[in-house]
């Protein structure tokens, strides 16, 4: 920390025990995730945006996303998703964004972690989606925290049974999966009655309150790191959870967010893989040589914090220019990310991609 920066959070225990009140009581919420992207651009040295392939990414992005018609009903629209519009639905989504995360394999594509389910093989994060639906349909409780905390029949077996491969490569993390949602069933337990929704209650209708809430009481949602002195918020699973309940609701009921547009681009390894690919962003040498070789870049390493934190700043750029050239317009930085991931996934699919994603394993992203 640099000698000028204020400790948030020693601060925040200052006020408690002399029981001053809260300095925030009255402020809108913020997450301050584009506030550290922004910093993390500033003094970036193996990450450097392209002024105009932005803009350029920019026209090209917001033709493709109306040809598609591209909405909240997108995601919605694919068969693994929930379908319906209630409390199960919420249960399943922070259950699904409890697990997202480090998906990638160093197997061949026929022998990667893959689940079968509906006569069809999933990879990627689709093969968690389809392990919990195919939970659900086998009558396994695998949304309930209730069950997360039975150690008697929630066991690393019933676990291992759930998230079983088509493969001999089992999902990654499958641990530290498990350490999650046990965790998490604790602070629901002990914090908020059994339920996901309270949690939404207590955010009262702002996707900011609801990613630092998840942050303040979720270990792991706390996607913190420190880069040139400052701490860098990033969180990447808390902010995606809050996007894909406004997603599935169409931003009514429980994903009704009257503050949506302050949740940015999610910092994982896809999306930069994509503006690299269009173009927007530029890695030096060194760090071009590594991801092309496949090699494995440290949770945390200036480089990843770089390559995470100039890519929600650099989406940033990209809703700005969107919105410059065509004011107005209903568009924000989740749609975007949804569009640039399923973009880069379908040219994964193709055998078509530019430049190979960063390899880092973390349960951030």
């Amino acid at each position: 920390m640099s000698d000028d920066e204020v400790d948030e959070e020693l601060l925040a225990l200052l006020r408690k025990s002399l029981g001053i009140a809260n300095g925030n009581v009255g402020r809108a919420p913020e997450t301050k995730v584009l506030e550290c992207a922004e910093h993390v651009y500033n003094n970036a040295v193996d990450v450097a945006l392209d002024p105009q392939g932005t803009k350029a990414a920019a026209s090209m992005i917001w033709t493709s996303m109306q040809s598609k018609g591209y909405s909240t009903e997108t995601w919605s629209g694919h068969e693994l998703h929930p379908q319906t519009k209630d409390a199960a639905a919420v249960d399943f989504i922070f259950t699904m964004d409890l697990l997202n995360f480090c998906f990638w394999s160093e197997e061949n594509p026929d022998e990667r972690f893959s689940v079968v389910y509906r006569g069809k093989i999933w990879t990627g994060y689709w093969s968690l989606v389809a392990a919990l639906q195919r939970a659900l349909d086998e009558e396994i409780p695998i949304t309930s925290s209730d069950f997360w905390q039975d150690r008697e029949e929630c066991t690393d077996e019933a676990l291992g049974y759930v998230f079983r491969s088509a493969t001999k490569e089992q999902i990654p993390l499958l641990e530290k999966r498990m350490e999650c949602l046990r965790q998490a069933g604790q602070v629901l337990y002990q914090r908020f009655q059994c339920s996901f929704t309270t949690c939404i209650r207590e955010a009262k209708g702002s996707a900011a309150a609801l990613v630092n809430l998840l942050v303040d009481n979720f270990p792991c949602f706390r996607d913190e790191v420190k880069f040139e002195g400052h701490k860098v918020r990033l969180y990447k699973r808390a902010q995606i959870l809050v996007a894909d309940l406004w997603a599935c609701f169409e931003g009514e009921t429980y994903g009704r967010f009257d503050d949506i547009a302050k949740i940015t681009a999610f910092a994982d390894y896809r999306i930069p893989q994509m503006l690299h690919s269009l173009g927007c962003i530029h890695y030096s040498p060194p760090l071009d040589h590594h991801i092309r070789q496949l090699r494995p870049i440290e949770s945390g390493h200036p480089w990843e914090v770089q390559l995470r934190g100039c890519s929600v700043w650099c989406v940033e750029l990209i809703r700005r220019e969107i919105l410059r050239r065509n004011p107005g317009v209903a568009v924000n930085a989740i749609l975007i990310d949804f569009f640039l991931y399923d973009t880069m996934k379908q040219l994964e699919a193709q055998g078509t991609e530019a430049v190979p994603h960063h390899r880092t394993r973390s349960i951030w992203y």
